[in-house]
């Protein structure tokens, strides 16, 4: 039974992380779509590698490390003991599941560095997308919506 469950939550786990948003360019939420852009082109200055870490505010790592850490604990011990290993081990795989779930939504992303030919210069983090990593010279398109700019060719 308990190995079923611990099969389950990772699964889950796995699952969710698919259904990540994607913080490239060329991806879209659905409140952006249908918004006006402004646009702005441009040269790329630089791209400097940078990673950008992963979801921490998602209760679903720590919950499943509780879960698997309260049942490890839940096999420990006899009586109060038990009772303080179960509630230990939670504790234990909450942290540990968290600290997971960051690791496995990191993504690779890139600095680009713009002048805009308006001469201003601008840079933008954003996940490197399918298209590649952009390389200093790219003539590219800046589009802006509020706080929010993605980099596109």
């Amino acid at each position: 039974m308990n190995k079923i469950l611990v099969a389950t939550v990772l699964a889950s786990s796995l699952m969710l992380q698919g259904c990540a948003s994607s913080l490239t360019g060329d991806t879209y939420s659905r409140s952006e779509a249908r918004k006006v852009q402004q646009v702005q082109y441009g040269q790329v200055l630089s791209v400097t590698p940078v990673v950008i870490e992963g979801r921490t505010n998602s209760p679903l790592g720590a919950g499943a490390g509780a879960v698997i850490g309260g049942i490890g604990g839940s096999k420990i011990g006899g009586g109060s003991g038990r009772t303080i290993a179960t509630v230990l081990g939670a504790v234990a795989g909450g942290v540990v599941g968290q600290q997971a779930e960051e690791k496995l939504t990191r993504k690779q992303g890139q600095e680009i560095t713009v002048e805009l030919e308006s001469r201003r210069i601008i840079s933008v983090v954003q996940e490197v997308s399918g298209n590649g990593i952009f390389q200093a010279g790219d003539r590219v398109r800046v589009l802006g919506q509020g706080g929010t700019a993605r980099v596109v060719r």
